[in-house]
């Protein structure tokens, strides 16, 4: 039996996010011990969270996302030439400006004076007016790559920290959280030492996987609810974090919805196959074959598949499908209720309980 006092995960740093794998770090870690990778592919690196741990743990990692913002945390923690001092006068001089009125204000920016956040905003006047002039800042000073990467993301970390949500930028509270009274302070992030060469990169997964030579593949692919009662039109993960992107991007993009969201983040435009609901004409779910063919075409020859009982696939469809590609080598269990190791499973056991509670599996697919 695995326990979580018996595993031990390096340090990270990441946003709020639905889909973070921060608890699950240390079992991430363990099942990769068990194939000794050199170098480790992120397939869906997000908040890159699992990416740094990687890197932190002596892996050479080659990091991708869809993401514009999970490739600018992916250039500040894995690719940072210097040291943290590199960049210390970069961000006092970012903190020391006064804030000015502008696009984020007007749109994402309530007044504190109020006892709810009026009309839902993320932020208090306060922060976006900082935050409008930070990323002014950013545009016109001539920064390298790695500096522009380490200044946007410290100005997301920060904004991060004062918000009023729940974690995601697709509804807002209805009044304040506390920490949206708290003024934002820009830090530099806990970069990680230039030891090795790896790689970022911003693609879709299919049009990436068939030129990825690594040791070992991990994929946290966006999960399909398995609620059949789900209407055609949801909130995907890119809606969830549209204001990382257009924070990135600095292009005042066309809005729409309570939340103002990006128009490019609407349910058609930024839906993931991997999080499609519908079957095909043979009644498979689409987002089962995606899974298939993810597995099919990596060269890795190994694979660790993160998966949530909450996701389209059932046990049993994810049990034939990971036979299919491969040998099943471990699975680690994690119920998310207790917050406690459901126990380590072998060969098949785990399809039995899978749908009991919310849980977290972690595949080690040995490729044939």
């Amino acid at each position: 039996m695995v326990t979580s006092s018996t595993l031990n995960a390096p340090a990270t740093e990441g946003i709020k996010y639905a889909g973070s794998k921060l608890k699950l770090l240390p079992y991430i870690l363990q099942l990769t011990q068990k194939v000794k990778p050199r170098t480790v592919f992120d397939g869906f690196s997000g908040t890159t969270r699992v990416s740094q741990a990687f890197a932190r743990s002596g892996f050479r990692v080659v990091a991708n996302d869809i993401a514009v913002w999970s490739k600018v945390f992916g250039d500040c923690y894995l690719l940072s030439p210097s040291p943290r001092d590199h960049y210390k006068e970069l961000i006092d001089h970012l903190n020391a400006l006064p804030g000015r009125d502008g696009w984020f204000t007007e749109h994402y920016g309530g007044n504190a004076n109020c006892g709810t956040a009026n009309g839902k905003k993320p932020w208090q006047k306060h922060n976006t007016r900082k935050l409008d002039r930070i990323r002014q800042e950013i545009e016109r000073l001539s920064l390298s790559t790695h500096e522009r990467a380490v200044a946007l993301t410290s100005l997301i970390l920060a904004m991060d920290e004062v918000d009023s949500t729940i974690g995601h930028y697709a509804s807002y509270l209805s009044k304040w959280s506390p920490r949206s009274y708290n003024q934002m302070k820009l830090k530099i992030p806990n970069l990680i030492p230039k030891t090795d060469d790896h790689e970022v990169h911003r693609a879709d997964i299919f049009d990436l996987i068939s030129s990825i030579d690594a040791d070992l593949a991990y994929y946290d692919p966006p999960y399909g609810s398995n609620n059949d009662k789900m209407p055609p039109s949801r909130v995907r993960y890119a809606s969830y974090y549209h204001l990382w992107s257009s924070i990135c991007l600095f292009d005042n993009p066309p809005l729409f919805g309570k939340a103002n969201r990006r128009v490019d983040t609407s349910d058609v435009l930024s839906a993931s196959v991997f999080e499609e609901f519908r079957k095909n004409d043979t009644g498979r779910f689409i987002a089962l074959e995606a899974i298939e063919r993810l597995l099919r075409q990596t060269r890795s020859p190994y694979i660790i598949l993160s998966y949530s009982s909450g996701g389209r696939a059932t046990a049993q469809e994810l049990n034939e499908v990971i036979r299919s590609a491969g040998k099943l080598i471990d699975v680690i269990e994690v119920d998310y209720k207790p917050n406690v190791m459901g126990g380590m499973r072998w060969t098949n056991e785990w399809v039995r309980d899978a749908e009991k509670t919310n849980r977290e599996f972690l595949f080690l697919i040995e490729r044939t």
